[in-house]
């Protein structure tokens, strides 16, 4: 395998002159970074990416770890983030939990060995401290766990309203909301919190439903839903915390010969482009997804480089009215 030293011997320049060639650092004639180029290619030499992180103090990588990429949110989530890292000429190190701590420690401890420029946490099992003694820059999506450590999130609470208040101005007057695991140390618990209060304020019946501690388990939707509406015949509308719980009371209401939004009206969260593939339409309360990869990246790179950064970072949803209300 080629070195730097066979590409500067064979190119007749020094080792230092083919080092500012690869890093585009100084001033090279264009004669000589041709010649340097055209050697490199010649020998098949390849630049030891560790080595270059080690003397730049900076890999140009940046860690996403998820608890899963085959969510459809996370996936959308993943593809901004990796398209904005791109712009800032970075690449994105992929990383799924599972939602398992053990997993997640092993993915952080492999991110800090590799010396990425900072890490977006969508998920998080682990303790605080984890994430304090990370000693890098470190973005959080949805949840707040330090006083400085940055975090993005939805206005989640702003979103609950809408999506209680849309149910009931339709003329929903027994709805149910079914949500992730509240006693997870997460802002889409104000999605919840919203909704109680709305149905509070306007004197509405309501029932309120809680996924298990693994959120993101599919299989449990189904259950979930056969069991209210069998428990609860006269419900006539649904908050799903997100689209995939939407679409899975869609599929309960359909199967139970409910029409939606003739019986129930269902409304859900995140705004993901899959709840456009269902027939009904899903209605959905929109994150701005884009805007959360971007931000992400730039929360990033501001700390990587010790610019100013806001720590608390909440973004505007937005009411996406279709079929099911």
């Amino acid at each position: 395998m080629a070195t730097i030293h066979d590409v500067a011997l064979k190119a007749g320049v020094s080792v230092t002159t083919v080092s500012r060639v690869m890093n585009n650092r100084g001033y090279i004639s264009e004669r000589t970074r041709s010649k340097v180029f055209q050697t490199m290619e010649e020998l098949n030499y390849h630049p030891n990416e560790i080595a270059r992180s080690l003397l730049r103090k900076r890999s140009s990588v940046i860690g996403l770890i998820i608890p899963a990429v085959s969510h459809p949110f996370f996936a959308e989530l993943a593809n901004h983030v990796e398209y904005y890292a791109y712009q800032n000429g970075c690449k994105v190190l992929l990383c799924n939990s599972q939602l398992d701590p053990v997993k997640e420690k092993e993915y952080i401890d492999m991110l800090k060995r590799n010396m990425v420029d900072g890490i977006v946490m969508g998920s998080h099992t682990l303790e605080v401290d984890a994430y304090r003694n990370l000693h890098s820059p470190i973005v959080t999506i949805d949840r707040r766990i330090d006083e400085d450590i940055p975090y993005i999130s939805s206005d989640n609470y702003a979103g609950g309203r809408l999506a209680a208040e849309l149910l009931i101005s339709k003329g929903c007057r027994k709805i149910a909301h079914i949500c992730g695991n509240l006693s997870l140390n997460l802002l889409a618990n104000n999605r919840s919190m919203a909704f109680r209060d709305v149905m509070l304020e306007h004197g509405i019946e309501n029932v309120v439903i809680q996924t298990d501690m693994n959120v993101f388990d599919h299989d449990q939707y189904g259950r979930i839903i056969g069991k209210l509406l069998r428990e609860h015949e006269d419900i006539d509308g649904i908050f799903a915390t997100s689209d995939i719980i939407a679409a899975f009371a869609l599929k309960g209401c359909t199967q139970a010969g409910k029409r939606v939004p003739e019986d129930i009206r269902i409304i859900g969260y995140d705004g993901i482009g899959a709840v456009s593939w269902f027939e009904p339409e899903i209605s959905s309360i929109r994150q701005p997804i884009s805007e959360i990869g971007r931000l992400a990246v730039e929360l990033i790179r501001k700390q990587r480089d010790g610019e100013p950064f806001e720590r608390e970072n909440i973004l505007p949803v937005e009411l996406m009215e279709r079929s099911t209300t």
